[in-house]
């Protein structure tokens, strides 16, 4: 299946401009609007809820709001099919070297081990997927 042209493009851009992605002023927030919201929704996540369901029935909640260790942390996004959690999207500004880095890896099976969930994705849009069986 070859790749939709839209991706392709994302993928152009972020290659194009790799220096300025992976500068420090780059930030999270940024790499969400430029590249994950329209990746997400490309691959037909209604990322902006332009179905207009109510906060429930969304397929995509950004910041979603899980309790852990008695403190509310939010994972950056919580993908959902029928109201129900399947995993999380974390995301990391391409400046961080999620390979290496231990947190960003622990931060992630956290949320996912707290909500009882089997897949969590880290992304730095060349991220790490982890599946806990």
């Amino acid at each position: 299946m070859p790749i939709p042209a839209k991706i392709q493009n994302l993928i152009a851009r972020f290659q194009n401009h790799l220096e300025v992605y992976k500068s420090p002023s780059y930030n999270e927030a940024q790499l969400r609007d430029d590249f994950l919201n329209p990746l997400f929704g490309e691959l037909g996540w209604d990322v902006d809820n332009t179905a207009g369901y109510a906060q429930a029935y969304r397929d995509v909640i950004k910041e979603d709001s899980l309790r852990i260790a008695g403190g509310l942390k939010a994972p950056d996004f919580s993908f959902r099919i029928g109201g129900i959690r399947k995993f999380f999207v974390e995301a990391k500004r391409p400046n961080i070297a999620i390979k290496e880095a231990v947190q960003p890896a622990y931060q992630l099976r956290r949320y996912a081990w707290s909500a009882k969930l089997p897949l969590e994705y880290l992304n730095r849009l060349r991220g790490i997927c982890c599946l806990r069986l």
